[in-house]
């Protein structure tokens, strides 16, 4: 059994969640279903990053404790993975005990292996996005404030520090880029890291002393890890490193994260893992932002959206098909309640709901209730399971190129492909002519929806079960490895139930 770990970049819990967090973990949650069902030893992780001083100082803002404040903040991003049914195996806190003792064993590897060095630091830096710029990199606004390019303000910074010799590796990651030239995605991610590093590689200050809620560093009191030394190790931890055994749960497969974090994950963590000697993770996947009427998702502008009274308003599985469909994954994409609605009637109500009800209602009035008899087939009957099997390996490799949108779009051309079958063939009105043939078209449309809800679990687990529990369909049956196995003639079948209602929007005709 082929092994899969994979990961989402975790969240700075410092403000409540927002679709954009709600997007990248059902993006990887569907990755990680689909892997599981298609027969993969399977581990998926997201969590939380909880130190830095930009946690600090909202601790403070709030008059609490940062533990406390964290405490409260974490379990904010849990509750939303709960309620979007993300099937995660850890759920990561940066506070954890195993995790402060993995990347101290980090540092003292890269320590003993001459890669951290004490000086003094002075340059700019941004607490909101706990980076370091150059003076190159920055933006004059009209008022003389220097933003980074994010358009975060930046302080200068002067204090002692512990450094990485980051310029090290400037050959070995320009290696790394040319001889797995998909070690980053999209393409054009990995050709934006390339162009950074062949400007060249300062050394990275990695301590603080202007505060203390951070892990502390080894051996040097005052000083704590700069927070994405700490934040990217998490990846690590779960493996059990520097234990014995931990070769079996490392390296990561694939690191989904937000495009805005790509340089931290394909620099500074493969740098910092070529200095410990460790294996680098085999993929990088940036995506892009969920917008907002053309903007990203931001405390500072006022445009976050709580993706739990999403759930509330569309619910959790049309809310999941709808990021998962409508946006092509790498590239920004834009959400409306609008778009969510029109989506839900057109391909879940209409196209894939309306399929299966009057699929299963004949069968329940024509055929006592019953999975009809499958045979005779003819030409089209055939030719419909053959589309429908070859499902498989098309949404694998749409898994493989981490495009959850194409796998949706490779389903949904075969409910397409079934619903027109189904109006060519009639059965309805074959019921009166030839009722042995309408029997066997049923059957066959049947067969596809029974299908169809296998592939289409990883991305709306919740309904695929309820498609496939009315046709009798076994929880050990469930597999991808099951998908040959047809739907057996004489089935006893429940009633059916609709499983997409329309929506309709409260507001429509409102004055």
């Amino acid at each position: 059994m082929s092994r899969y770990f994979v990961t989402t970049a975790i969240s700075y819990p410092n403000g409540n969640p927002h679709i954009g967090h709600a997007y990248e973990v059902i993006a990887t949650d569907w990755l990680a279903r689909f892997a599981r069902l298609d027969g993969r030893d399977t581990y998926f992780m997201t969590g939380t990053d909880e130190h830095g001083l930009k946690i600090a100082q909202a601790a403070r803002a709030a008059s609490v404790e940062p533990q406390a404040f964290v405490d409260t903040m974490s379990m904010r991003f849990k509750a939303m993975n709960d309620r979007l049914h993300i099937s995660y195996d850890r759920f990561i806190r940066t506070t954890d005990a195993d995790h402060k003792a993995v990347v101290q064993a980090l540092w003292e590897r890269m320590a003993a292996n001459g890669d951290v060095y004490l000086d003094r630091y002075e340059g700019w830096y941004s607490v909101r996005d706990e980076a370091y710029y150059d003076e190159e990199d920055l933006v004059v606004a009209d008022d003389g404030t220097r933003l980074a390019p994010t358009g975060t303000e930046v302080a200068w910074t002067q204090e002692e520090s512990w450094f990485f010799r980051l310029s090290r590796f400037q050959e070995p990651l320009l290696k790394l880029y040319a001889e797995q030239n998909d070690f980053v995605q999209p393409t054009n991610r990995i050709n934006e890291m390339r162009a950074f590093v062949e400007r060249g590689l300062k050394d990275l200050s990695i301590s603080r002393t202007s505060f203390d809620w951070g892990i502390p560093v080894p051996a040097s009191p005052g000083h704590v890890m700069y927070v994405w030394i700490d934040a990217l190790a998490n990846y690590l931890t779960p493996s059990g490193w520097p234990a014995a055994g931990w070769e079996k749960h490392w390296p990561a497969d694939l690191h989904v994260i937000g495009k805005d974090v790509v340089r931290f994950h394909a620099i500074y963590w493969p740098a910092f893992l070529m200095s410990a000697g460790l294996p680098l993770p085999r993929r990088v996947f940036g995506h892009g932002f969920v917008l907002n009427r053309g903007e990203k998702m931001s405390k500072s502008l006022g445009n976050i959206v709580d993706p739990m009274g999403l759930c509330d308003t569309f619910g959790v599985d049309p809310l999941r098909y709808y990021l998962l469909r409508a946006i092509q994954f790498g590239q920004d994409g834009e959400w409306s309640h609008e778009a969510i609605g029109r989506r839900i009637n057109a391909d879940l109500a209409n196209d894939l709901g309306n399929l299966a009800q009057r699929t299963l209602s004949m069968i329940m009035k024509n055929c006592a209730g019953r999975v009809p008899q499958a045979e005779p087939s003819t030409q089209a009957d055939k030719d419909l399971l053959a589309g429908i099997d070859k499902m498989l390996d098309a949404v694998r490799a749409a898994h493989a190129a981490v495009r959850p949108d194409q796998a949706l779009d490779i389903i949904w051309a075969q409910v397409s492909a079934v619903n027109a079958y189904l109006n060519e063939m009639a059965p309805w009105a074959l019921r009166k002519s030839d009722p042995a043939r309408a029997d066997v078209v049923l059957y066959h449309a049947a067969e596809a929806v029974r299908q169809i809800a296998m592939l289409v679990q990883p991305a709306m687990p919740g309904s695929a079960a309820k498609m496939l529990d009315q046709l009798a369909v076994g929880q050990g049956d469930r597999q991808f490895a099951d998908l040959g196995k047809r739907l057996v003639p004489g089935t006893g079948l429940p009633a059916p139930q609709g499983v997409f209602p329309r929506w309709t929007d409260p507001d429509a005709g409102a004055e």
